[in-house]
């Protein structure tokens, strides 16, 4: 199974969402840092217009953080059709970590007010997408391990001969040996209890 290209986005794109905050930080105005959001002017007064670039910053957390609660939800959704029988399990959970920190890093640089740098960056996403889709790594997603997703690598069998495989499983929650259902979305196997 593969996901659709629009889920494939909305997963890829909630990856994203850590570069969203950071972003949406380093957009505030000069003159807003230090001082208060809300406070008494007279009346109770607040300010949320804090932002150089307000639709934007705010927008895109908006986006990606939409596009991780869809990813979620698709990731939920997978029928797991299988019947496996898992024999050994290793936890892998820095290879999630590992996929999105260096891009979101070398990015902490961009601003929103900067067109060249953004379209320079909107470049690399497409491709990086590109690449990660039809790689079979949509499902790479760091921030699965904070709602409780994790990585493992599993020998399987699988089949009704029980042929031995070496795969990579996500599974939310501690993955145990034993009879398993499960789902192979692209190059990794989604995995429920029986």
């Amino acid at each position: 199974m593969q996901f659709r290209l629009w889920s494939g986005a909305a997963i890829f794109l909630g990856s994203y969402l850590p570069l969203a905050l950071i972003l949406l930080v380093q957009d505030v105005s000069q003159e807003h840092w230090g001082s208060a959001v809300c406070g008494w002017r007279g009346n109770y007064d607040c300010t949320f217009l804090m932002f150089e670039h307000p639709w934007i910053a705010l927008g895109s957390v908006v986006v990606t953080l939409t596009a991780l609660g869809f990813s979620i939800v698709s990731i939920r959704a997978v029928r797991l059709k299988h019947t496996v029988r898992v024999l050994e399990v290793k936890s892998i959970p820095n290879d999630l970590i590992g996929y999105l920190f260096p891009y979101v890093v070398s990015f902490m640089g961009v601003s929103y007010g900067e067109p060249k740098q953004i379209a320079g960056f909107l470049v690399f996403w497409v491709v990086l997408f590109a690449i990660t889709y039809r790689s079979g790594q949509i499902l790479m997603n760091p921030l699965l391990i904070v709602i409780g997703w994790r990585l493992y690598d599993v020998k399987m069998g699988v089949g009704q001969k029980g042929e031995i495989r070496s795969v990579r499983v996500l599974k939310r929650g501690k993955l145990l040996p034993g009879l398993r259902r499960a789902e192979e979305v692209q190059d990794v196997f989604l995995m429920g209890d029986p």
